[in-house]
């Protein structure tokens, strides 16, 4: 008959050999890896194990911004879209900004901070509410003393935004009817608006977080002379 005790004995001088086994082999890794940086030719190896983690970094920020998209319901090409400073809701259910049958109801300056659209309006000190008939167009201006935020919905619309990062000078986009979109306009940056809609009529809300005069020498006009 076998003697719990030597049998317990015997198992717990194995689980220590075997953790002292673990401990030993770790050891002998990190000296070795330690002994290796310490050369000369270590260096290709680190910048190599730097793009690695760098390329990892930008999957994971790239896969985030997708899922972010998708969780805040909203449309469109993701990269124009930022291009432009905006971002796109859908006007109907189900939508962040329409929270029940009544219809869409939004803050534009948390709404686009909460958005990631960069440089818009900190506070409304300045608010017009406009109409744009099709084949019209507003803006086409660029104010250099305030931030402006939009809120533009109702019609196919094209929207432009200066844009110095881009070849063209500038990024545009196409709002459809059935859209809400928020975007920005930082101090400085051109920004039109033209209706493409052959029947509907677009409506936006122009939030700035300055007074504007157009008179004054802060707003210049006619930045684009194709449109």
């Amino acid at each position: 008959m076998a003697n719990p005790r030597r049998s317990s004995f015997s198992i717990n001088q194995s689980s220590d050999y075997n953790s002292f086994q673990f401990q030993t082999q770790s050891s002998s890794a990190l000296l070795s890896l330690k002994h290796l940086l310490k050369k000369p030719h270590a260096l290709p190896f680190l910048l190599l194990l730097l793009l690695l983690l760098t390329w990892v970094s930008l999957r994971l920020q790239s896969s985030f911004s997708v899922v972010r998209r998708e969780q805040l319901g909203q449309d469109g090409p993701g990269d124009d879209d930022s291009k432009a400073n905006l971002v796109r809701f859908k006007s109907g259910l189900p939508s962040p900004v329409a929270k029940d049958n009544r219809g869409w109801l939004l803050d534009p300056v948390s709404l686009a901070l909460n958005s990631g659209v960069r440089g818009g309006a900190v506070s409304c000190s300045q608010v017009h509410v406009g109409e744009i008939r099709p084949g019209g167009m507003r803006g086409n201006h660029r104010h250099n003393a305030c931030n402006e935020t939009f809120v533009i919905w109702g019609a196919k619309t094209k929207f432009r935004l200066e844009n110095k990062m881009v070849d063209k000078g500038y990024a545009e986009v196409i709002i459809e009817e059935d859209e809400v979109v928020v975007a920005a306009s930082p101090s400085g940056t051109g920004h039109a608006l033209v209706n493409v809609d052959a029947l509907r009529s677009t409506f936006l809300l122009g939030c700035q977080d300055g007074m504007v005069n157009t008179n004054s020498s802060n707003t210049d006009f006619k930045v684009w002379e194709d449109l």
